[in-house]
């Protein structure tokens, strides 16, 4: 199978991804506990776009990261950190008014009763992001480009934003979209629901889980997902520890002068789909067992796993199972960001028979052992 082809600029020079959002600088606790009963908390950052992205060059990819923050401190932090992991990071704006977002949250898992997490964004420089700042250039100039609910519920500007991304256009790239719903971030009402859903289904690969699409959408089960998402390319649900459910297929409708392009590089028509217009192929993968350390920012690694064998035109299974992996890689430490496996290593584990693939257990460290399929099975 040839490799990805969306976008018409000479792959050799042009961006891979280009990740549009706020980042923030995010304070992790020194120890387990209450917000109020934590002593003191190390200083990291956080931004599922950037997550993505920084995932992305620390894999190989030419990846960029589009974002405001504000002209200070934590600002030039969050720049300096996400461009040391090769993140082209020139298209960032500085606004000299509005301050770069931060939060803390506890250790805990973001699904249990336990977990806080205290923003501190309302006002920020992100928040401002709106059609007439940004440098659209830059935006349009990767074969994908990567966005997220969380900027949606940002402010109306950034809403209008994200519209104007996914509307279509000539030589729109493909639009990857992660619904991340949050329901703490959006300014009451039901407004949210209707919006992601929007955004979705103008999307050419969207990523959403099970439990968020049920919360948002009272919709439960991946086959009505699938249904109420009719026009994307590639829609992937994310199915926590029983894996995810990939629908694949040629959709009714060209986004842009590149939309056959934008559909291959999804992976529509990649794993059997024939060629069909509106005809899906449905691809099941199981998780793997991962001895979680902490299980912030596994969504965005999945999203950059599954990209990064995406832009290397690999079967659909391939891509999932990537996904899996540059999850587990950040569920087997403390904080948001790590460095992904070595490809070839990568590659060994995603190439592995179901049976195999089925006993594989990974724990800290693992990414770090540059050792044959077997060798990384633990009891």
């Amino acid at each position: 199978m040839s490799g990805p082809a969306a976008g018409t600029a000479d792959a050799a020079t042009t961006t891979d991804v280009v990740c549009l959002g706020e980042s923030m600088v995010t304070f992790l606790p020194s120890q387990p506990g209450r917000l109020a009963d934590v002593p003191s908390f190390g200083r990291g950052i956080g931004g599922a776009e950037s997550n993505v992205a920084c995932a992305l060059a620390a894999a190989g990819h030419r990846a960029a990261w589009v974002g405001r923050v504000g002209a200070d401190g934590f600002g030039d932090h969050l720049v300096e950190t996400i461009a040391s992991y090769g993140v082209d990071t020139s298209a960032v704006r500085r606004d000299p008014v509005r301050p770069t977002g931060v939060y803390f949250r506890t250790a805990t898992d973001r699904g249990t009763d336990t977990h806080e997490v205290a923003y501190y964004r309302a006002g920020s420089a992100a928040s401002a992001m709106s059609p007439d700042n940004v440098p659209y250039e830059d935006l349009l100039a990767g074969r994908i480009l990567h966005l997220s609910g969380i900027t949606a519920a940002l402010s109306a500007d950034c809403l209008a934003l994200l519209r104007d991304l996914t509307a279509p256009r000539p030589g729109r790239p493909l639009v990857s979209f992660d619904v991340n719903h949050r329901p703490h971030l959006w300014r009451g009402g039901d407004a949210d629901a209707s919006v992601l859903l929007e955004l979705a289904r103008r999307a050419d690969l969207v990523f959403v889980g099970e439990d968020e699409a049920e919360e948002a959408w009272g919709i439960v089960g991946a086959e009505a997902i699938r249904a109420a998402l009719p026009e994307p390319a590639v829609v992937v649900v994310k199915r926590g520890s029983a894996g995810a459910t990939v629908f694949s297929g040629l959709r009714p409708g060209p986004r842009s002068s590149n939309a056959g392009g934008a559909e291959h590089a999804a992976g529509a028509g990649s794993s059997g789909a024939g060629g069909a217009e509106g005809a899906d192929t449905v691809t099941l993968v199981p998780a793997l067992r991962v001895d979680v350390v902490a299980a912030v920012g596994a969504g965005d690694a999945f999203a950059a796993g599954f990209l990064s064998a995406t832009l290397r035109g690999l079967p659909v299974r391939q891509r999932v199972r990537h996904g899996h992996l540059m999850a587990a890689a950040v569920l087997t430490v403390p904080g948001d960001l790590t460095d992904p496996p070595a490809r070839d290593h990568a590659d060994r584990l995603a190439a592995l028979d179901d049976d195999a693939w089925g006993r594989l257990r990974l724990g800290p460290g693992w990414t770090a052992a540059d050792r044959a399929p077997e060798e990384v099975r633990t009891p």
